[in-house]
């Protein structure tokens, strides 16, 4: 078995004896050695808005963690999938604008649940775009 977070042999290990990462998520709760963010907090942190999930997948050590690429990744496919349906819908009249608030509180709660499911370690795939995410990861 492959860590997910720095691809060491982990065995049968829940954690990665090179890197301390949990084996089912990637994620470590120990912050960085510059004593930064966790990558749990950098994970949810990612979802607030595009900005610093850009940031995360640009800066060190942050872009190193397949945890923390993948919460940026789908975070950034979320707002991008949540603009453009949003737009969508604001062309096409009444039945398209009454559809306008279901639907973002439908994006608010996907959004919420990602911020709290990142915040505890967990890879929460949201469905479509968490595919993409994944593959923009690794």
């Amino acid at each position: 078995m492959l860590c997910p977070s720095c691809n060491a042999e982990t065995g049968s290990s829940a954690f990665c004896p090179n890197c301390g990462a949990n084996t089912a998520t990637g994620a470590t709760a120990a912050t960085t050695p510059q004593g930064g963010l966790s990558e749990t907090a950098a994970g949810a942190i990612a979802y607030v808005t595009i900005i610093p999930a850009i940031i995360f997948l640009a800066m060190e050590p942050y872009n190193r963690s397949s945890f923390v690429r993948f919460h940026s990744w789908q975070s950034i496919f979320l707002g991008v999938a949540a603009v453009a349906l949003h737009l969508i819908l604001a062309v096409i009249p009444i039945i398209g604008w009454l559809l306008m608030l279901p639907v973002g509180l439908g994006f608010l709660i996907i959004w919420l649940i990602a911020i709290i499911k990142a915040s505890k370690g967990e890879r929460f795939k949201i469905p479509f775009i968490g595919n993409f995410a994944e593959q923009q990861a690794k």
